[in-house]
C-alpha cells in the first residue's frame, strides 16, 4: 500500500480531507511531459495536459471520499501517485454505503462527460479550433483520458472502483465476507487478462498495474477468510456495535495496549483484568471502528450473514 509518511507530500487540505502526492509522480511525469512534447506546438500544452490529468484524478478520489462522508463513514486521506490515485475511505460495513462510497468516485468521471462536450462545442462556436489548435487537441485529449479512466476503473477487477462495486452488490446476497473472497477470485482472473495483454502490449505501465491488483486481490483474500473466521465465533447477543450493528464475539479478542495480555472486553467492561487499565474505546472485530463501551447498544442486533 502506498505510505504517505517521507514517500509523500502533504499538498492541501479539503473539508478534512488531507491530499498527499507520492513523490514518484513527477519522475512519471518529467517522463510522460518529455515523452509526448511532438503532440503540441509547446512543452506548456502537455504540462497542462498532465495537471489535466492529475485534477481529474483527484476529483475522482473526493467522489469517493465525500460520498463515504455522506453516509456516515470515515475519510480523511488521498494519496495521488502515477498510476492514479487512492482515497483512504471507511464506510460503514453495510452494503449500500460501500455501494455508495465506490461508486461516487466513476460516477464523478461521468459528470466531466457533459462539460467536455459544452466547452467543446464553445471553443468550436468561436471558432478557436483553427486560431488555438493546441487548446482544442488539450480538450479532446484530456475527454479522452477521462472516458478512459472510467471505462478502466469499471472493469470487474478487484481492488478497481469495478471489482469493488461487484463486491458490494454480491454483498447482498452472499454476506460481507463471502462476497469479499467472490470479488477477489474475478479479481485474480482479471489479473491474469490483464497481464497476458500486458505482456503482448510490451506495457511497463500495465505490467505495474497488474502487480498493484495482484498485491490487493491477496490482501483481499487473506482478509476476507479473517472475516469467514470472525462470523463464526461464538457472540454476545446483548450488545451490538454502534455502527455496523454487529454484536461483539465471546472471547479475550482484545489485547491490553500496556500489558499486551489478551482479555475479553465485554466481560470486564473496558478494563484490563491483568493491569487495571482502562479503554476509552472498544473496537469492534468486524468493522474496526472504536467507540466508547456505552455506546454498545444492549438492544437484538442485526443478525450476521458469512
Amino acid at each position: 500500500m502506498i505510505g504517505t509518511g517521507k514517500n509523500a507530500i502533504r499538498l492541501f487540505q479539503f473539508k478534512g480531507i488531507d491530499v498527499f502526492l507520492h513523490w514518484s509522480w513527477f519522475l512519471v511525469a518529467a517522463y510522460e511531459i518529455g515523452d509526448r512534447q511532438k503532440a503540441y506546438a509547446s512543452v506548456a500544452w502537455n504540462i497542462l495536459e498532465y495537471l489535466a490529468l492529475f485534477l481529474i484524478v483527484m476529483l475522482h478520489e473526493f467522489g469517493h471520499a465525500l460520498a463515504c462522508r455522506q453516509v456516515g463513514g470515515e475519510a480523511n486521506k488521498i494519496v495521488l501517485w502515477p498510476l492514479g490515485g487512492v482515497a483512504y475511505v471507511n464506510p460503514p460495513q453495510r452494503a449500500g454505503a460501500t455501494l455508495w462510497s465506490i461508486a461516487a468516485g466513476p460516477l464523478v468521471n461521468v459528470a466531466l462527460v457533459p462539460v467536455f462536450l459544452i466547452i467543446g462545442r464553445t471553443i468550436r462556436a468561436f471558432g478557436l479550433i483553427q486560431t488555438i489548435p493546441d487548446a482544442y487537441l488539450l480538450l479532446k485529449s484530456v475527454a479522452i483520458i477521462n472516458i478512459g479512466l472510467l471505462i478502466f476503473n469499471l472493469l470487474p477487477v478487484y481492488p478497481l472502483d469495478g471489482g469493488q462495486i461487484l463486491r458490494a452488490l454480491l454483498w447482498y446476497p452472499l454476506g460481507r465476507a463471502r462476497s469479499l473472497m467472490a470479488a477477489t477470485i474475478v479479481g485474480f482472473l482479471g489479473v491474469a487478462a490483464l497481464a497476458l495483454y500486458a505482456l503482448r502490449s510490451q506495457s511497463i505501465w500495465l505490467a505495474f498495474v497488474c502487480a498493484y491488483v495482484f498485491m490487493n486481490c491477496w490482501r483481499g483474500m487473506q482478509q476476507a477468510r479473517a472475516l469467514l473466521k470472525i462470523a463464526k465465533l461464538q457472540r454476545y447477543p446483548e450488545y451490538s456495535c454502534p455502527s455496523c450493528k454487529v454484536s461483539p464475539p465471546v472471547g479475550e479478542y482484545w489485547k491490553c495496549s500496556s500489558c499486551a495480555k489478551p482479555f475479553d472486553t465485554f466481560q470486564s467492561q473496558a478494563v484490563c483484568p491483568h493491569c487495571s487499565t482502562r479503554f476509552p474505546n472498544t473496537a469492534c472485530m468486524d468493522c474496526r471502528r472504536a467507540f466508547p463501551i456505552s455506546e454498545w447498544s444492549r438492544s437484538v442486533p442485526v443478525a450476521t450473514s458469512i
